[in-house]
C-alpha cells in the first residue's frame, strides 16, 4: 500500500468524508437533465468525482414547469460534508436546467444564495457567478454523457441556486474575497476530507517516524497535490519520503525539531508560503491570513505599486499584476522568509531546508535554500 493510500485509510478509519457543494450541484445537474430527456426524475444519481470516488446521492427536491424562457426542470440535493465542520453542511443545492440557444454550448448563471464575484484575483473572472472552474467542468461532463446517452442537446444553459446560500455566506469569507450575496459552487477532488487537526498531525508525525526508520536522507512536506507533483518532478523522492503537511507545517516542523531528517522541502503556493513567510504554522484560511501590508512594503522593493498590493483582494490578485520578473524576484524573497520562519522552529535542529513556491498550474515561482549533501 502506498504512503498516501494508507494515511488516507487512516483517516477515513476515524472520520466520515462528504461530498463539496461541486459535486452536489453536478448530481442536481444530473437529476435535472434526466428529467429534460427522459421525462421523469431520478430517485437517486451517481457521480464520479475527479478524485476516483462515487457519489452516491439522493434527489431531494425535483420540480418542473414553463415560463417566458421556456420549459424548465429544477432537482435539488442537500450537501452532506460528513465530518467536516463545514458551514454548508445540509445546504440545499438546486439546479434548473433549460435549453440553451443553438450552438452555445453548456452555460451557468447563479440564482438565489450563490455569490457573484466584485473583485479580481479570484478563479472566476468579475461579474461571474461564484462557481470555480472544476464543478463547471463536472456539470459540462455530466450534460454531454448525457447527451450522448439520450440523443439530447448540449446546449444547456444552467442556473444554480442555494436556499439560505446569502445567510450562509456570512459564516465565510467570500464578502472579504469580494464575492456577494450566496456562497461558491467549489471542489477540486468532489470529496470533502474531514477535518481533524490531531489526526492529520498524527498522521504527518508518522510519516517523520517511516522516513527515519527508513534512514532517508530527505522528505517532503508539501501543501497540496500541484506543489507535490512539482517536487516529485524534481526528486523522485519515494512515497514514503512525501509527507503530506496540508496546513499544518507547524505540526510537522515541531516533531522535526525533536526528531530530525537531514534535509527537508517545504512546497506549497504563493498564498500559503506568504503566511508561513510573516510567521504563521498553521496555513488554514480560518485561522491565518495574509498581512496585504506586509506583503505591500516586501512587494514594492521589487518595483510593484505599493498601495495597490496592500489593497489587493487576495496573494493570485498581487501575483496577476506583477511582471515576470517582480513575480519571481517576490516569490524569491517569499521564499526565503518562509524558510526563515521554518528554521526559526526547528530552533537548531540538524535539518537542512529549502522552501519552493509552486504555481497553481505547477510551475517553480521561488526557491530559497538548498538541499545537502545526500539529499537528492
Amino acid at each position: 500500500m502506498t504512503r498516501s493510500a494508507s494515511r488516507k485509510d487512516k483517516l477515513e478509519t476515524k472520520l466520515r468524508f462528504g461530498w463539496t457543494t461541486g459535486t452536489c450541484a453536478t448530481a442536481a445537474v444530473n437529476a435535472a437533465y434526466t428529467a429534460m430527456l427522459a421525462g421523469q426524475f431520478p430517485d437517486r444519481v451517481t457521480i464520479v468525482t475527479p478524485s476516483g470516488k462515487n457519489a452516491d446521492l439522493e434527489v431531494v427536491e425535483t420540480s418542473s414547469g414553463s415560463d417566458s424562457g421556456g420549459d424548465w426542470f429544477r432537482a435539488g440535493i442537500i450537501k452532506d460534508a460528513g465530518d467536516d465542520p463545514d458551514v454548508t453542511h445540509g445546504a440545499m443545492i438546486c439546479a434548473t436546467l433549460r435549453k440553451g440557444a443553438a450552438g452555445t454550448g453548456v452555460t451557468f448563471s447563479g440564482g438565489d444564495g450563490v455569490g457573484i464575484v466584485t473583485k479580481p484575483g479570484l478563479p472566476v473572472a468579475v461579474g461571474e457567478p461564484a462557481i470555480n472552474p472544476v464543478p463547471r467542468q463536472m456539470m459540462q461532463d455530466a450534460v454531454t454523457e448525457l447527451a450522448a446517452a439520450l440523443g439530447g442537446t448540449v446546449d444547456v444553459a444552467i442556473e444554480i441556486s442555494v436556499p439560505d446560500g446569502a445567510a450562509i455566506a456570512k459564516k465565510t469569507w467570500n464578502p472579504r474575497l469580494g464575492i456577494e450575496g450566496g456562497i461558491s459552487i467549489l471542489g477540486t477532488t468532489g470529496v470533502v476530507r474531514p477535518f481533524s487537526c490531531s489526526a492529520w498531525i498524527a498522521s504527518i508525525h508518522r510519516g517523520i517516524d517511516v522516513a527515519r526508520a527508513n534512514a532517508l536522507p530527505h522528505v517532503m512536506g508539501s501543501t497540496g497535490a500541484t506543489s507535490e507533483g512539482w517536487g516529485q518532478g524534481a526528486y523522485s523522492l519515494p512515497d514514503i519520503a512525501l509527507i503530506d503537511m496540508g496546513d499544518f507545517v507547524g505540526g510537522m516542523l515541531k516533531y522535526m525539531r525533536r526528531h530530525p531528517v537531514p534535509n527537508l522541502s517545504i512546497l506549497g503556493g504563493f498564498g500559503k508560503m506568504v503566511k508561513l513567510s510573516q510567521g504563521a504554522i498553521d496555513l488554514h484560511s480560518a485561522r491565518s491570513q495574509v498581512d496585504f501590508d506586509a506583503l505591500a512594503a516586501l512587494a514594492c522593493r521589487f518595483g510593484m505599486d505599493r498601495d495597490a498590493v496592500a489593497s489587493a483582494n487576495s496573494v493570485l490578485e498581487v501575483s496577476q499584476m506583477a511582471t515576470d520578473d517582480q513575480r519571481s524576484a517576490l516569490a524569491e524573497a517569499v521564499a526565503a522568509g518562509a524558510r526563515e520562519t521554518a528554521l526559526s522552529h526547528l530552533r537548531g535542529a540538524e535539518t537542512v531546508v529549502e522552501v519552493a513556491v509552486i504555481s497553481r498550474d505547477g510551475q517553480l515561482l521561488g526557491r530559497a535554500g538548498t538541499i545537502g549533501k545526500g539529499g537528492a
